[in-house]
């Protein structure tokens, strides 16, 4: 595995991405539902398209797995999984914390991510054994000493079943329930990995949806692991915790148990 090579393809598809994705924001661009109820737009399907093209002109052995057409099987063992625009809501009303997710996915298990904002100009890209980066520029999440005292973020409640969002709330009330971030998709992770949040707790999450974040959260200092403390691979649930400070594990998974 030739991971530079690698990184670099990733950074292309996010710039192909990018360039699909920008003309349409802010441009009254239509929506409409896909199967699950969810907002789908041009954009997602263009920037999927534009990075497509490349992985099958570069690396045709690789099975492509995206948000908008589906899984594209391959010989090789990787997977490049891709999710063009997470957080299609907040791009539908012009808020710039969507963000374009790439992974390569290795005998199921994330092995690269970037997490691309194409109009504030930010990318996080995190690989196995290396430091995760902002712009080039190293990333770092901030230590949490006190689960009390934890920023936690998550993108909805409405994405929680009443089972879940119990076990959620039991979360919540442990934490600093007043700095609560709702809304944010991707982009709380980016947070997460760059030292301005401490925990982002979500469910009911699709491989596209989480693989390019381990990398990320877990190159800048971070863990990320299901509802249970184990490790996310490609048979997860989607049940999916991020931890800005690992040591705070055992607190937040007690926590989410004492949930109902």
């Amino acid at each position: 595995m030739n991971l530079e090579a690698d990184i670099a393809l990733a950074q292309r598809l996010a710039d192909a991405a990018a360039a699909a994705i920008r003309p349409h924001f802010r441009s009254g661009l239509a929506s409409e539902r896909k199967g699950d109820a969810t907002p789908v737009t041009l954009a997602d399907r263009a920037a999927e398209e534009a990075m497509r093209r490349i992985l099958k002109a570069e690396v045709p052995r690789d099975t492509v797995i995206g948000e908008e057409f589906g899984a594209s099987a391959g010989s090789s063992g990787r997977s490049w999984v891709l999710d063009p625009i997470d957080g299609t809501a907040s791009f539908l009303v012009g808020r710039p914390i969507f963000g374009t997710l790439i992974a390569l996915v290795v005998e199921g298990w994330p092995v690269l991510g970037v997490i691309d904002q194409p109009i504030l100009g930010e990318r996080w890209v995190g690989a196995t054994g290396r430091p995760t980066t902002l712009n080039g520029q190293p990333a770092r999440t901030r230590a949490c000493p006190r689960l009390a005292d934890a920023t936690l973020a998550t993108t909805g409640p409405h994405y929680f079943d009443d089972h879940d969002g119990g076990h959620f709330m039991g979360l919540a009330a442990r934490t600093d329930h007043k700095r609560m971030v709702m809304g944010g998709d991707c982009y709380n992770y980016a947070l997460l990995a760059s030292g301005h949040i401490d925990l982002v707790c979500e469910a009911g999450l699709k491989l596209h949806d989480w693989a390019a974040l381990v990398p990320v959260v877990e190159g800048a200092g971070g863990t990320m692991c299901d509802w249970s403390g184990d490790p996310l691979h490609a048979g997860s649930t989607g049940h999916v915790l991020a931890l800005g400070d690992p040591a705070r594990l055992e607190d937040v998974v007690a926590a989410l148990a004492c949930g109902h």
